[in-house]
Parts: structure tokens; sequence; C-alpha cells
């Protein structure tokens, strides 16, 4: 894709996704746009291995957004950062095309180790705010994570996951678009544990309640057996 085309597909995706935005001139202000601009150009730096200048850019574009994208890491098409202030991209990550990222997310390794020690994120992928993708492993396809989530393991496609640390909570064959990647409508699996257990403690309530009631009558059958061998 040419430069001109780069850019223009950026506002066009800048537009859709965001309607805070509301004419073509305010996506030049925008931090998404503003640091995909130093991405692909420190990118292009860093597989000639001009490392130095590679990151010279990428630091540029960081002091400028608040977001930082190693200019190792593998952007695909149709990338966007939603508010994206603490957003951090660590050079082995791998991000496939039309993948959504909120503000804080990190994807991140889990130590020192060299080689791929960062995530790959299939393509159509949401990750809310806050979200933490720590290590070399797959986000699959159409997923979904949840905010502030911690994820430390490999995602199967068309996931939602939530917690500290992630689980899966949600799985289906249904493709996520973009009209249904919100952040608010997500499963909580805490909250039906403990309704679960509500329910149980309400159960075995009741069951103790019948076990006093028959208590209760075979007392009074016992006494009334007494009585009736005291009268004979």
């Amino acid at each position: 894709m040419g430069w001109i085309k780069s850019i223009q597909n950026e506002i066009k995706v800048i537009r859709e996704r965001d309607p805070a935005i509301h004419s073509d001139m305010e996506v030049f202000l925008y931090p998404s746009f503003k640091v995909m601009l130093h991405y692909r150009i420190a990118h292009k730096l860093y597989l000639k291995k001009h490392y130095f200048l590679a990151r010279w850019v990428s630091q540029r574009g960081v002091r400028k957004t608040g977001i930082e994208i190693h200019p190792g890491a593998q952007i695909g098409e149709n990338f966007f950062i939603d508010h994206g202030n603490g957003v951090i991209i660590g050079e082995t990550a791998i991000v496939g095309n039309n993948v959504t990222l909120y503000q804080g997310v990190t994807l991140g390794g889990t130590g020192k180790e060299h080689g791929k020690r960062h995530p790959t994120i299939g393509d159509n992928v949401m990750i809310s705010a806050g979200a933490k993708v720590l290590g070399s492993f797959t986000i699959g396809e159409n997923s979904k994570i949840g905010a502030g989530s911690v994820v430390l393991e490999e995602v199967p496609p068309n996931c939602t996951v939530v917690g500290v640390p992630g689980r899966v909570v949600k799985r289906n064959n249904l493709k996520l678009v973009r009209e249904d990647m919100n952040q608010v409508d997500l499963p909580d699996p805490v909250n039906e544990d403990i309704k679960g257990l509500q329910y149980e403690n309400s159960q075995m309530a009741n069951h103790i309640l019948e076990l006093e009631q028959e208590l209760k009558l075979l007392k009074k059958d016992l006494e009334l057996v007494k009585s009736n061998e005291h009268e004979k």
C-alpha cells in the first residue's frame, strides 16, 4: 500500500470507529493517526536494520501521543487505537487486520527472554481498556478481551475473555463485527459464581427448614405414642 493510500486508509478507519471525529481534518490531531505515521516510518527503518534511527522516530511518536509501538512490531491493516494513552506494543508482537485496542492495553512479554516473546493477535480482535496480554501465544481471530483482564495463555478463536488471570467465558462460531465490539456487554464470571452460590445456599436453607418441620412432626408423633402407652 502506497504512502498516500495508507494515510487515506488511516483516516477512513478512524472516522468509522470513533463517532467523536466529525471531519477528516480532526483525524490529523488524533493520537492513533500520529503514532501510526511514526510507526510506519520506524518499521521500514527497522527492517533495513537502521535500529537507532527506527527507535529515534518511534520515541518521537511516544512523546507526542503516549503510545509506544516498538518499530519491530508487525501490524496489519485497519489497525485502530482508541484514546490510546498508555498503550504498549512489544518488539515481537504480531497484530492482524481490523484489530482495535483501547487505552492502557499492553501487548508485552513475561521476562527478558530472547526470540518471540510477545503475543500474536488474530484478525478482528478487540482488546478493551487496561487489558494486559503477556507472553508469546496467540489470541484467536474474532475474540474479545474484557477491560482490565490479564491474559497469560492462548485464546481460541471466537472467544470472550475476562478476569485476572483471564479465562474464556464465552465461545461461539459467530463473527464479532465492529458494531458488536463494545466494552460493556461482557459476562461477569465472578458475579455468576456468586449467584450460583446464593441459589445453592437458598436451596440448602429451604431443605433444612423442611427437615426441621419433619423433625417437629416426628417429635409430636413420638409424644402422642408415649401418651397413649402411658394411658394404657
